[in-house]
């Protein structure tokens, strides 16, 4: 005498949406949808790709990289402390080697005449360039040194 167990039922049952969902993808149309998702990727050579049209996917991508808070310090090819800070930080898809600032400020030190002086300078914007080693600064820009001199201008390049 068998008997029938009434659990075996109940599982069943219960996870007849599972059952479905493995059917779907056993049948195609899952792994063709996402054979779709990974050829757009791949074909438009984007990190994000969306069939939607809507979506503004150039200005997602542009800020793909973004930090809030951006510091960045070392020494330059004389060894002498450079400092950078930022608001906000940016990298975008195409440009890679590129730093995007925005209210930046920092100091760079230099020996003059034996005399170490310190320019401190801000600006509203700037960029990063790490293949050339060179910050350009735009936009109100300050550069005020140890020694009492004070500059402004619209554009200043730092190399470092």
């Amino acid at each position: 005498m068998t008997r029938k167990d009434k659990r075996n039922f109940i599982i069943f049952y219960k996870h007849r949406r599972w059952q479905r969902l493995w059917q779907f993808f056993f049948t195609g149309w899952g792994l063709v949808m996402i054979a779709s998702l990974v050829a757009g990727t791949l074909f438009t050579h984007q990190l994000l790709w969306s069939p939607i049209t809507a979506i503004n996917m150039t200005d997602i991508i542009s800020n793909q990289f973004k930090m809030s808070g951006a510091s960045f310090e070392g020494v330059d090819e004389h060894g002498e402390p450079f400092k950078i800070t930022a608001q906000t930080g940016r990298q975008e898809y195409e440009k890679p080697n590129i730093i995007y600032l925005d209210r930046v400020s920092g100091y760079k030190t230099q020996n003059t005449n034996g005399k170490n002086i310190v320019y401190n300078f801000s600006a509203n914007s700037g960029e990063y360039d790490r293949t050339h080693k060179t910050i350009t600064l735009s936009g109100h820009v300050r550069i005020k040194s140890s020694d009492g001199h004070e500059t402004h201008a619209n554009q200043l390049v730092i190399r470092i």
